[in-house]
């Protein structure tokens, strides 16, 4: 396979035990540029990246999402881009079957599925559970089952991250990027990987409670313009909930011991009338975006019969 159209991009901070064997490992493959993009690692990252021939650049931000970023629209010129962590979990046996898809004008991303063959040690049980409670709630929110979302090993093709429209800089990245893919019909795949541990000596940069949170953030943020009825209807239906809970309370307190309460019969009344008109704007956003969609289709479909 010819890997002259293809930059393996690795953002990468404080990664000194592996990105060397990362860097080698890719190199023997055949893959001639290796961009590492570092974010100020103080374990001596960027030399030993130097030393075994990769391209590395400092980001001028911080964060994983701003480095991949920075790096593949200011770093990268070429036409295909090979996305992994420097950490050595992810292995260069897969990456034809990566870079197979793009190259047959399969698919315009492809994500590695973690999943599909992942080895003992390589994600806590914690983790696991996470992660598949963030796929299912991808695949309800935005109607798309990528398998494995969170996955760091990406191949995607230079045109298509460019329509992306990314502003994390953190760890949800990857969330953002296949909220995008399905958000711009961004022609997806998902193939079978192996994962494995991270070797000993070596420390993750990831902090599951805080980066977690930040992710579930992130694809309820991104529901608002891919899915505005589950997000404006969630606000809704909570508003409505509680002010009818407020509203019991209140009628109970008045039958049973006389005392009114009509600061919280007003808060009530607010919170239902907020909820209804809540779940109504939601309604009607999410038939502007069925006929929006609809549109797109159909201006496409002309364009191709020209």
């Amino acid at each position: 396979m010819d890997y002259d159209g293809v930059t393996v991009l690795v953002p990468t901070y404080d990664e000194a035990e592996t990105i060397g064997q990362v860097i080698d490992d890719f190199h023997d493959h055949g893959f001639d540029d290796v961009l590492v993009v570092d974010g100020g690692s103080d374990d001596g990252t960027d030399e030993i990246a130097e030393k075994r021939g990769a391209r590395v650049v400092y980001q001028s931000g911080s964060g994983k999402g701003q480095a991949v970023r920075e790096g593949v629209r200011e770093h990268v010129d070429r036409e295909y881009v090979l996305m992994l962590d420097g950490d050595a979990t992810y292995r260069v046996d897969d990456a034809d079957a990566m870079i197979e898809p793009l190259f047959e004008n399969d698919a315009e991303h492809v994500i590695g599925d973690r999943f599909a063959d992942m080895h003992e040690g390589a994600m806590t049980r914690f983790n696991r559970i996470g992660n598949r409670i963030i796929n299912r709630g991808f695949a309800y929110v935005h109607g798309e089952d990528f398998g494995d979302i969170l996955s760091g090993y990406r191949a995607f093709t230079r045109e298509s991250f460019l329509r992306m429209t990314l502003s994390s800089d953190g760890f949800g990245v990857e969330t953002e990027m296949a909220v995008e893919c399905a958000k711009r019909g961004i022609r997806t795949t998902v193939v079978p990987i192996t994962y494995l541990p991270r070797p000993s000596g070596s420390d993750t940069n990831l902090r599951p409670i805080r980066d977690g949170g930040i992710i579930f953030l992130e694809l309820y943020r991104r529901a608002k313009t891919n899915n505005p009825l589950f997000y404006f209807g969630s606000l809704g239906v909570l508003s409505t909930l509680t002010g009818l809970l407020i509203a019991v309370y209140v009628l109970v307190e008045w039958i049973t011991v006389n005392v009114s309460h009509e600061v919280l019969a007003v808060v009530s009344g607010f919170g239902i009338i907020f909820g209804v008109q809540l779940l109504m704007f939601g309604a009607l956003a999410d038939l502007v975006l069925t006929l929006h969609r609809d549109t797109l289709q159909k201006i496409d479909e002309a364009t191709e019969s020209e």
